[in-house]
């Protein structure tokens, strides 16, 4: 096998000491203008600690570890590891884990790196897991400055979507608490190996040093954007008692005391609508 380029991976991943993973949902990118892009807009540091979720072949972590303090790459599939220790051999500033990201503990992971200037998170996500592992990251409160990756287009539109919009929802309204969300680039099918039946999109998650709006509960909070979402065609007044134990009397008096019209529906509704009411529903339930 030769030393790693982007180029390669057609040839590597043809190799008969290699086997394709179709379950984990792997696409290897294979097109380097791309791979600049994802790094550029990570605008990595040489004081930085990188994260990277599933390295594949090691295309981005290549060109992190030239300009990070240290790489760790988190890869799941067990036969990737003898290609990634290849492919990157040149570098003494990259760890390679061979453990699931969605069950591994990434804040140990991090507390054990050592202490840097700062944490940033890079990756092409596998498609079917890619929302799972962006709240894992946000819900555990993991200290990193920005989340750089490459996901399904459709799942990128949903996080941008705002309120009025098909995509907007309660995908939508979590990133955006945790995040600010600025689009990188759109990458077609055709930049992978093998090639996927969906095109792709880049985001960068700037996670916020304090949230956008303020909520009391936010429990409380996330339960009546998931109740609000959970059946997008009812009234807010109908789709909102989910949250208050089916009492639509409950939701349509917390719905009258935020001034909130009751024949509107979820996606109408701003983040601060959505606070508004949790908030309200925090103190009722508080009282009883």
């Amino acid at each position: 096998m030769k030393p790693y380029k982007t180029e390669k991976i057609p040839e590597i991943s043809e190799n008969p000491g290699f086997r394709h993973t179709k379950s984990l949902g792997q696409n290897f990118l294979t097109d380097k203008k791309i791979r600049d892009t994802i790094i550029e807009a990570a605008e990595i540091e040489d004081t930085d600690l990188i994260i990277e979720i599933g390295p594949g072949m090691g295309v981005l972590t290549n060109e992190a570890a030239q300009k990070a303090s240290k790489v760790i790459a988190i890869e799941i599939d067990k036969s990737l590891i003898p290609i990634l220790e290849f492919t990157l051999k040149e570098y003494d500033n990259i760890q390679i884990i061979n453990e699931d990201i969605l069950k591994c503990d990434l804040g140990r992971i991090i507390a054990d790196a050592g202490d840097f200037a700062t944490i940033k998170i890079l990756g092409n996500l596998p498609y079917y897991i890619t929302t799972p592992i962006i709240m894992k990251i946000l819900e555990e409160n993991i200290s990193a400055k920005s989340i750089t990756v490459m996901m399904q287009k459709e799942v990128a539109e949903r996080m941008e979507a705002g309120p009025g919009t098909k995509t907007y929802g309660a995908l939508s309204l979590a990133v955006q608490y945790y995040c600010t969300v600025k689009h990188i680039a759109n990458v077609p099918k055709e930049a992978f190996v093998p090639r996927p039946k969906v095109d792709s999109r880049v985001l960068r998650l700037d996670i916020r040093s304090s949230k956008p709006v303020y909520v009391k509960d936010e429990k409380t909070f996330f339960k009546c954007i998931r109740a609000g979402f959970g059946q997008r065609r009812k009234t807010l007044r109908n789709s909102l008692a989910n949250a208050t134990g089916n009492d639509k009397e409950k939701s349509s008096r917390i719905l009258e005391l935020t001034g909130t019209d009751p024949l509107r529906r979820a996606e109408t509704l701003t983040m601060q609508e959505f606070a508004d009411i949790a908030n309200k529903l925090f103190e009722e339930q508080k009282k009883e």
